[in-house]
């Protein structure tokens, strides 16, 4: 593996996304490494001429105007980590724990956070050397950074708290030791530049963000192999119609889903079977269309947020300032995943409809359920039950966490983001959209085998590319048998974006 340097300024979703799930190593880059420097630098003669500076010579919070003496400084920040470790609930994921690993780390290589070197450089080592601290995924507002799950990752660092190393679950000291890291004594400035920032939010966010990207051409794909299934009729997607309304996403999913399909001798013209489709076919441009330029939108903010200075204090050297401000609101991310997780319900709940179509024999013309035999076998009537659980629970998720703010620290942060909720909700909708998604291509491969009229007439390039993907894991459904299994292979598919690798080689690369 190449190793990816940070510096703060560079870094993007791809190279992001090999460092947080694929393990790829990371390193500073000699631009990064003199800021660094520099900013400690003015650190230390802030602290040596005993300059009042929050976080530096000051309590934190509602304690900001008690003063702290030289001697007390290692002191302090020690206490803001252990006192600010005051997560619940079950771990995160070791993807998601990378990934804020990742962005802390990127974040101070900027040189406007004042930590050391050899401090920045501990935790860049745990990254590398796969120390991965066990981090409880409740507990952060989301507005005077991530505070409590960054303390929980920067508990190790200091040879505190727990951490997964080779997949056990030791102390932080034990597991900093097999790796063969030294715990650091923090010093001045450097527990707050560790903990106040953006970073569990993003993460947590960005991971879903990469995610959805490929489950958005998923989706073209999907409603692809259903028209197929349905002899959906093709005019709704000509180019000639989208220009008309030329909304970028909804353009390329009309692109999409003719690329997908041409050669296909099963879709129609309208008039030759029916005039139209319903919505869940005929719109889906506009709506997977919104879907997309939402998620793009969302990439563009993550991307910022990515290479940001969240922290505060914020170190000034070249210009002689320490600036207290408001980086560290997650506001911003707030607003961005809530777009991301309606997002994602809207292209579940598509899909759904499309699927809901594919059994009920009065819209179909196919089968009951999916079936031979109905009656004696109930196909994929529950199938359907199992999407409809997964599209209404997307429903209450879809709430917007952003709009809530419950004043903290004595009312002195009296409105806060809860821009981690919003990522972890993502998260959760992303899951529940793609297993529906796998459900509606279960479906559709079923009904083109059931669809006797279309017998002997080909697919289109993408939808036989994707229809081979599916019955290389589930074979076509006779006799009633368990379906969760078949779910599972579909789904990690579409983890792996098998069926999107598959679609693209046969018919060029997807927008």
């Amino acid at each position: 593996m190449n190793t990816i340097l940070i510096d703060g300024k560079s870094l993007n979703l791809p190279d992001f996304n090999k460092i947080a799930k694929e393990n790829y190593p990371v390193a500073l880059s000699d631009e990064a490494v003199a800021k660094i420097k520099k900013a400690r630098e003015y650190v230390d003669w802030l602290v040596n001429e005993g300059k009042v500076v929050y976080g530096l010579t000051t309590g934190f919070g509602k304690f900001a105007d008690v003063s702290i003496s030289k001697h007390e400084t290692e002191e302090l920040q020690k206490n803001l980590i252990t006192s600010h470790a005051c997560g619940v609930g079950k771990h995160l994921p070791q993807e998601a724990v990378r990934a804020a690993m990742l962005l802390r780390a990127n974040a101070l290589s900027k040189g406007f956070s004042g930590v050391r070197l050899e401090t920045l450089q501990g935790l860049i080592d745990m990254l590398n050397k796969g120390v991965h601290p066990a981090v409880p995924e409740k507990g952060s507002l989301g507005a005077s950074g991530d505070l409590a799950p960054l303390a929980h990752i920067i508990l190790p660092l200091i040879g505190l708290g727990e951490a997964y190393y080779k997949g056990e679950l030791l102390s932080g000291a034990e597991a900093m030791k097999r790796a063969g890291i030294t715990p650091v004594v923090l010093t001045s400035k450097e527990g707050l530049a560790l903990i106040n920032g953006t970073q569990v939010m993003t993460g947590i966010g960005g991971l879903v963000l990469y995610d959805a990207i490929n489950l958005l051409k998923l989706c073209d794909i999907s409603a692809a192999l259903t028209m197929e299934a349905m002899n959906g009729v093709t005019d709704a997607f000509i180019p000639e119609l989208h220009e008309l309304r030329p909304h970028q996403g909804q353009r390329e999913t009309a692109e999409n889903v003719l690329k997908i399909l041409q050669g296909s001798q099963r879709v129609t013209k309208g008039g030759e079977i029916r005039v139209q489709d319903a919505y869940s076919l005929r719109c889906t441009p506009q709506v997977h269309g919104a879907s997309k330029d939402a998620v793009f939108y969302v990439l563009d903010k993550v991307e910022i947020e990515m290479n940001a200075v969240t922290d505060n204090p914020i170190i000034f050297a070249e210009k002689d300032m320490s600036v207290s401000g408001g980086n560290f609101h997650g506001q911003p991310m707030a607003l961005s995943f809530d777009f991301l997780c309606i997002a994602l319900a809207e292209l579940a709940n598509l899909s759904e409809r499309r699927l809901e179509r594919m059994v009920n024999p009065l819209l179909s013309g196919l089968p009951g359920f999916l079936t031979e035999n109905g009656g004696l076998h109930s196909g994929f009537m529950i199938a359907q039950y199992t999407a409809a659980a997964l599209v209404s629970e997307n429903k209450v998720l879809a709430h917007p966490a952003s709009v809530d703010s419950i004043p903290s620290s004595g009312s002195w942060e009296d409105h806060v983001s809860m821009g981690t909720i919003a990522a972890r909700k993502a998260r959760e909708i992303y899951f529940n959209s793609s297993r529906v998604v796998a459900i509606e291509l279960l479906a559709a491969a079923q009904a083109i085998d059931l669809n006797l009229k279309d017998s002997g007439k080909k697919l289109g390039a993408g939808t036989e590319a994707a229809y081979d993907e599916i019955r290389k894991v589930a074979v076509k459904l006779g006799a009633d048998r368990e379906m969760y299994p078949d779910f599972n292979k579909v789904a990690e598919l579409i983890d792996t974006n098998a069926i999107v690798r598959a679609v693209e080689k046969a018919v060029g690369v997807l927008k």
